[in-house]
């Protein structure tokens, strides 16, 4: 896919990676999630994020969940792949090999360093766009990344780096984040939010495209894009499944994997050490939770929102 094949706007969920017990990737369960996504109508997925557990993939496994992905999509959605690395040259690598397994873009975060250098992080997502023409999402996540940076370097990166087609806007306080990009950038690309949709009823309000995160029900947030320009139904809908969000999103992935299990889609919410699992209180508290936020509705298929 080129860049105008992607429109980045619309609900892009994060997928989780399915781990047997042994913590051996589950291809079977991951084929089953982006089968899923696809039933319902999402517009694209995104693997290999935080809630992919990248971190704890070696490069193997890697190019097997992006194959997986792209022949279980069969060019009816595209699939954004994480591609972020502390090096320059690896995450431009990694890019590449995602280009060459199918994937329709590539998700990017900023590196890290010991002395913080706005040149060194535009050059970083400049010298990824010279070697892989991928789409870029620019990713903006300094709980995960660490890095800051400031709005006129994202609107500057924007402007100078052709092939970054979208930001993912995780900076808090997003609302007013997501208003100044709107009014800054000069060459307008979508605005897709995070952070488990902690704040997505505002997000929405302020400018955002739409979605990309990994809350379990996607269902939920293309309802919520559908409604933007509606004020009172998107904020009745947020409000509605605010403590089903609220609750997930707490840190770690072991609550959100629990509830793709719940539905159906992996035989396990296995996370690989030294991630933790869910215990029993927890899994019991969410299923409380679930239970009064959604009644006797059947998780295993698409909710009806």
């Amino acid at each position: 896919m080129t860049v105008s094949d992607v429109s980045f706007r619309g609900v892009f969920p994060i997928l989780p990676t399915p781990f047997r017990d042994d913590e051996s990737v589950d291809l079977d369960s991951f084929r089953r999630i982006v089968e899923f996504a696809i039933s319902i109508g999402v517009d694209g997925v995104t693997i290999l994020g935080v809630l992919g557990e990248a971190n704890r993939m070696v490069d193997g496994e890697r190019e097997t969940l992006i194959e997986t992905a792209v022949v279980s999509a069969d060019g009816r959605i595209p699939i954004v792949v994480g591609t972020s690395h502390s090096g320059s040259r690896a995450a431009a690598d990694l890019s590449q090999r995602a280009e060459a397994l199918g994937a329709g873009g590539v998700m990017v975060t900023p590196l890290r360093e010991a002395t913080p250098n706005a040149t060194r992080v535009f050059e970083h997502y400049a010298s990824i766009a010279d070697r892989c023409s991928l789409p870029i999402v620019l990713q903006d996540h300094p709980l995960s990344t660490q890095v800051h940076m400031p709005l006129d370097l994202v609107l500057r990166i924007v402007e100078e780096v052709g092939t970054v087609a979208c930001i993912k806007q995780e900076a808090v306080p997003s609302p007013s984040r997501i208003s100044a990009l709107v009014k800054g950038m000069g060459r307008k690309v979508p605005i897709l939010t995070g952070l488990g949709a902690l704040y997505g009823g505002f997000e929405l309000q302020r400018g955002a495209d739409g979605f990309m995160t990994g809350f379990a029900f996607p269902e939920v947030l293309m309802a919520m894009v559908q409604a933007k320009d509606d004020d009172d139904r998107l904020m009745t809908l947020y409000t509605r499944y605010l403590p089903l969000i609220v609750f997930e999103q707490q840190p770690g992935v072991a609550i959100r994997k629990e509830v793709f299990r719940m539905r159906g889609l992996m035989d396990t919410s296995r996370v690989r050490h030294p991630g933790g699992n869910i215990d029993d209180s927890t899994r019991a508290q969410l299923e409380a939770i679930i239970k009064r936020v959604l009644g006797d509705a059947d998780l295993t298929n698409r909710l009806e929102v």
